[in-house]
């Protein structure tokens, strides 16, 4: 299966190193997808795990604490990174 990722927030510049899809195998989930994601990201920091989890428009939790869900073929896996600032 293909998803499509989004990542927005201050981790916006870990998507320069990782590819807005995703090809899984077909009984995949979002842990194998953040695993994957984690892999690919720059430095071998892995993501953030205060991000935001959604998958096609439903929120899961954040990376460190989200509902396990299967994906699918199509699906959209966004990850927002927290901002705080003034």
């Amino acid at each position: 299966m293909k998803i499509h990722v989004v990542i927005s927030g201050r981790s916006y510049h870990a998507a320069e190193t990782i590819p807005d899809r995703l090809t899984l195998p077909d009984d995949a989930t979002v842990d194998d997808a953040l695993r994957m994601l984690a892999e690919l990201a720059p430095d071998g920091k892995g993501l953030p795990q205060s991000c935001l989890v959604a998958v096609s428009g439903t929120h899961l939790g954040t990376v460190r604490d989200h509902k396990p869900q299967p994906l699918h073929d199509g699906d959209e896996l966004v990850l927002i990174a927290p901002v705080a600032g003034g």
